[in-house]
């Protein structure tokens, strides 16, 4: 147990544990000491804005209080209670504002500024100074997503620590010294980097400003509404400002288990989207000059006549991205309704692995982490790399299984290397067996992952132990929560189907899914509902518009397990699915409601033991661990197919696809211009050995070919990636099959 002692603040005793931070204390004692430069979640303070200026008992000089730690019998005065403190904090602001510009009526931060909030508390009431104040050019392009005016720029180095210790991206630097000492780039390049955008909230005066946002709105005309970012599984929590029925910014909502206030630049920067120029506003119908706009009447009578028409045989296809209240609309349309029950899904995250349900900020503190498959952490999840990198700044030993690991294996052999942790002569195997505080991550597709990843965390002994956790990382925001509410409207046994009557299309992602379009061309028609038609134009009879997470009420499940709730920020400029599906449900007497309340109602009986929609709140809890229960044994493992044999100096073989989704990638990032320099560059990734033989360097113009298809990339040389690999991005691998020769053009 912690030793607890004694402190007094401003004639106020406070017992806190020791070693806690004067900060900290202070508010425990509901006492403020006023900060710029500090904030705990980069890391020890650094004491750089003298904000915390201190009187400390028995010491000659002010103290930074920020870089003190609560000690028995301390004795603490702040400027409340004592004139040298409020002397050294009226001195600190003086020197802030010196050069500072009286720019609060223009300045996006003004009304939202802890400088502007701190001078009007603890500031002087007029200025000394009658020189100009120091200008520079404005605003500076950090790049095309944020903007530096350098003249407001207190130095207190909140950004570049961000840069430094948090995100280890390293890019966002303080240059030259003392009065001259700048924030900047290098060079001329871009801050090109997952989590970018976070310096932006990190700023406490609005020298870093978001260029989307600049000039948009000021704080008393807009709404912010609390809700969960709908583009990965990690599901962190954001709010969303709106002004005037549009979406203006998207910044972090900290939820310390999920996320601890940071979310990615593709969560805090895509929502430009929902106003794109291309964006379907009206259903769509198949005419004799190709699709043309129908009314709503028209569109529900057509869909109705292609779901009687198709006889039962109808297959849906979900993107993993519908609210669980959508996906089960659809299933009590197609099942109930209709006695329709296939559907393809998205792989999701096992129930076996709620035996070890855990925060994902256990990972940031544990001992050992074991991540195995052939994707990135960050492109699947992002969060989830931050808090590995916790982890690694607090010494945890991180070992990557995979085609680009840290142990390197031939791709999707994630199964095999789990068995191989678990089996005795492993040396990782025992670590992670003999530790208190070990995780397992899978990131990666295929082999069952959530199933296998529990299967080995069981065989570990990860049960009882809450130190520990596995997480299995889908490709999908909400893949586990759309397969159990399809699970959910089940009233009947499986029929087998005769053909595809009818293939039924929902959302964007499975529009533009490779294996679904394969599926559309069996079908003699298809339902397609899409935000942007583009993505179902040459194979749809007929398209209904959809919405965005943005623009929903519901609830999603993300990859702990957790139920969140989905809040709607602005009104969708097309009905909301649920209210369509629930019209159209009832002309097949299937009972459906079209508010998501009345849904999850419902579903909560069904899978959630009576979970209550008003327990979630803003920060949703998670539900205590379940006891273990063994998932179906794995199908039989694919052969892989043969390889050529190595032959130094020239082509020897086939290399086998790695198609990887990026993180800056889809239909959400190509209708943001700002985000265009954070695309993937059209190059494949060759491992050492494979360029060497084939006589290929780095940037050298290569020609991937496989049964008659070309695609002509730049090579970069990838020295983690395993032999036999030919990596490249999803949206540039076109229609290559699996194994492709490779030649340098």
């Amino acid at each position: 147990m912690s030793e607890l002692i004694t402190v007094t603040i401003d004639d106020r005793a406070v017992e806190v544990e020791k070693g806690t931070g004067l900060v900290e204390t202070a508010a425990a004692a509901g006492i403020e000491i006023p900060v710029f430069c500090y904030e705990p979640r980069l890391g020890p303070p650094v004491g750089a804005c003298r904000m915390c200026l201190v009187e400390i008992e028995g010491l000659p000089k002010l103290q930074a209080g920020c870089t003190l730690t609560a000690q028995e019998g301390m004795v603490v005065r702040t400027a409340a209670t004592s004139e040298r403190a409020a002397d050294g904090q009226q001195g600190t602001l003086e020197f802030i504002l010196v050069n500072h510009p009286l720019d609060c009526p223009v300045c996006d931060k003004g009304g939202e500024c802890p400088l502007q909030d701190l001078t009007f508390r603890y500031g002087p009431g007029s200025t000394r100074m009658s020189f100009p104040k120091m200008t520079f050019d404005k605003p500076i392009p950090v790049s095309p997503l944020i903007a530096l005016d350098r003249e407001r720029c207190i130095l207190c180095y909140r950004c570049t620590r961000f840069s430094s210790d948090v995100a280890e991206d390293g890019q966002l630097i303080a240059q030259n010294r003392g009065a001259h000492t700048e924030i900047a780039t290098f060079g001329e390049d871009p801050y090109r980097a997952p989590f970018s955008g976070n310096v932006i909230e990190l700023c406490p005066v609005g020298a870093l400003t978001s260029t989307q946002y600049r000039f948009q709105a000021r704080p008393w005309e807009i709404q912010d509404v609390p809700t969960v970012c709908g583009l990965c599984p990690a599901g962190c929590n954001v709010r969303a400002t709106t002004r005037e029925g549009q979406v203006k910014r998207v910044q972090s909502r900290n939820h310390p288990e999920i996320d601890a206030g940071w979310i990615c630049d593709k969560g805090r920067f895509t929502f430009p989207h929902l106003g794109a120029s291309d964006r379907l506003v009206e259903p769509l119908g198949r005419g004799e000059l190709g699709l043309e706009p129908i009314g709503w009447d028209d569109a529900l009578d057509r869909a109705e006549d292609l779901l009687r028409g198709a006889g039962g045989n109808v297959v849906t296809a979900l993107s993993g991205s519908e609210t669980t209240e959508i996906a089960y609309g659809l299933a009590v349309l197609m099942r109930r309704g209709l006695g329709a029950h296939s559907a393809v899904l998205h792989e999701s995250t096992s129930a076996a692995l709620d035996a070890f349900r855990a925060p994902l900020a256990t990972i940031g503190e544990a001992e050992i982490v074991v991540v195995v498959g052939d994707e990135a952490v960050v492109d699947r999840a992002p969060v989830v790399e931050l808090w590995l990198k916790q982890a690694r700044r607090n010494g945890a030993e991180v070992v990557t299984i995979g085609a680009a690991g840290s142990t390197p294996t031939p791709p999707g052999s994630a199964a095999d290397a789990l068995q191989g942790l678990v089996g005795a002569r492993s040396a990782v195997g025992k670590r992670l067996r003999d530790s208190e505080r070990a995780v397992l991550i899978w990131s990666g597709p295929g082999g069952g992952g959530g199933a296998r990843l529990a299967e080995a965390a069981h065989a570990l002994g990860f049960e009882g132990k809450p130190g520990c956790a596995a997480f299995h990382l889908p490709a999908t925001p909400n893949a586990r929560g759309v397969a159990e509410a399809w699970a959910a409207a089940a009233d009947e046994d499986e029929v087998e189907l005769e053909g595809i009557g009818l293939l039924v299309v929902s959302g964007d992602e499975a529009a533009s899914d490779p294996g679904v379009r394969a599926l559309a061309e069996k079908a003699d028609r298809v339902l397609a509902i899409t935000m942007f038609p583009s993505l179902a134009t040459g194979w749809a009879d007929l398209v209904l518009p959809g919405t965005a997470s943005l623009e929903r009420e519901g609830t999603s499940m993300n990859l702990e397990g957790r139920v969140q709730r989905l809040r709607r920020a602005v009104t969708p400029p097309v009905p909301d699915e649920l209210a369509w599906l629930a019209k159209l449900a009832s002309r097949f007497d299937a009972a459906l409601s079209p508010h998501a309340a009345v849904v999850f109602e419902e579903l909560s009986g069904r899978i959630y033991d009576g979970l209550e929609l008003s327990t979630l709140g803003e920060r949703a809890p998670l539900p205590a661990p379940a006891p273990y229960v063994a998932p179906a044994p794995a199908p039989a493992p694919e052969t892989a197919a043969p390889q050529g044999d190595a032959r130094a100096g020239h082509f020897v073989g086939t290399l086998r696809l790695l198609r990887y989704r990026p993180l800056f990638s889809g239909y959400h990032v190509e209708r943001v211009p700002e985000l265009q320099f954070q695309r993937p560059e059209r190059e494949v990734g060759l491992s050492a050995a494979d360029a060497d033989r084939r006589g290929i360097g780095s940037g050298d113009l290569v020609s991937l070919r496989s049964n008659g298809t070309s695609v002509e990339l730049r090579a970069r040389i990838d020295r983690k990636l395993v032999e036999g690999v030919a990596r490249v991005a999803e949206e540039h691998a076109a229609d290559l099959h699996l194994d492709v020769e490779v030649v340098r053009v």
